[in-house]
């Protein structure tokens, strides 16, 4: 099973000094028997107190509150992890919508994430259920066709969508990136019932062509009756494998930010995220993204913070 290095470092930088810089983290690999972490170190700036705990997701999160008047704060996570996915894991591809609906039957989290949010163009989403769902079709075979619909149909394009973009927005753009692609595939599995989550993490291909690569990627993951959570990307059009890394799960992007918080102060701040991914053949991969941020205070620090970190979703 293969092992990855990843570094992902997360900078702020600030005109002048703030304080009382209150953040939470969800870097944490996720906690599966999918993936081993075999090392993990995290540097912040000043070095504050982290207290973790687990979410209502699963996820771990970290807290922290940088007190002392400062004009950089830096995020480092170092992490080594094998995963171990088997190589063409089988799905049940017999198991239909009755055993679904039996399966999910006074599980609580399973039905929450079955019901999709009332949109404007729910109309649309209708059209694309249609196009891939027919009586007695199996839950598997739906997944991946909706998965194949929203690749096939939908251009990855960088820079025309941010954290705020809603699943009409991506409808009448037709084009996204990573973050948009699962929002929109969750839309349509939820309007089919089938429950589904958003997934961040890493997408480690080694050079393979495959779109995101390098940088922090996101996801879906669907419940297919006998089998369980199964990983989809759409915006690589396959089932997850061994070279996707878990960070969080959640309903949507934001039960899975890596970074988000608020500050108090005047200043205007700056954005850098350097992600890099070594392989065991000794190549590595590495990405960085300088984004431009705007706003003073603690409110517009909170909304840039937000929107920093969609600027890591490839």
């Amino acid at each position: 099973m293969p092992i990855f290095k990843i570094t992902h470092i997360t900078k702020y930088t600030y005109d002048r000094n703030v304080k009382e810089s209150v953040n939470e983290i969800k870097i944490y690999p996720y906690l599966s028997s999918q993936q081993e972490v075999l090392q993990h170190d995290l540097l912040i700036t000043g070095q504050p107190d982290v207290q973790t705990y687990f979410d209502y997701w699963g996820n771990k999160k970290g807290s922290f509150n940088l007190m002392p008047p400062h004009n950089e704060l830096v995020i480092e996570s170092r992490l080594v992890v094998r995963t171990l996915l088997p190589a063409g894991t089988q799905f049940n591809q017999d198991a239909g919508f009755n055993e679904l609906q039996r399966a999910m039957t006074g599980d609580l989290q399973l039905l929450e994430l079955a019901n999709g949010d009332a949109i404007a163009a729910q109309d649309a989403i209708e059209e694309i259920t249609a196009a891939i769902y027919q009586d007695g079709k199996s839950v598997a075979a739906t997944i991946k066709d909706c998965c194949t619909y929203v690749y096939k149909n939908f251009k990855y394009l960088k820079g025309i969508t941010n954290v705020e973009t809603t699943v009409d927005e991506i409808l009448e753009h037709r084009s996204g990136v990573c973050q948009d692609f699962a929002h929109l595939m969750l839309q349509v599995l939820r309007t089919l019932h089938i429950p589904s989550r958003y997934v961040s993490g890493y997408i480690c291909p080694n050079k393979n062509g495959m779109r995101g690569e390098g940088a922090t990627h996101a996801w879906v993951e669907a419940w297919i009756p006998g089998y369980g959570w199964a990983g989809a990307d759409p915006t690589n059009n396959v089932w997850v494998t061994n070279t996707h890394v878990k960070l969080a799960v959640g309903r949507h992007f934001k039960d899975c930010s890596p970074v988000k918080g608020t500050f108090k102060g005047p200043a205007k701040q700056k954005l850098s995220v350097y992600v890099s991914v070594g392989y065991e053949d000794g190549q590595t991969f590495e990405e960085m993204n300088n984004v431009q941020m705007k706003g003073a205070g603690s409110e517009a620090g909170e909304r840039a913070l937000l929107q920093g970190v969609h600027a890591q979703q490839q």
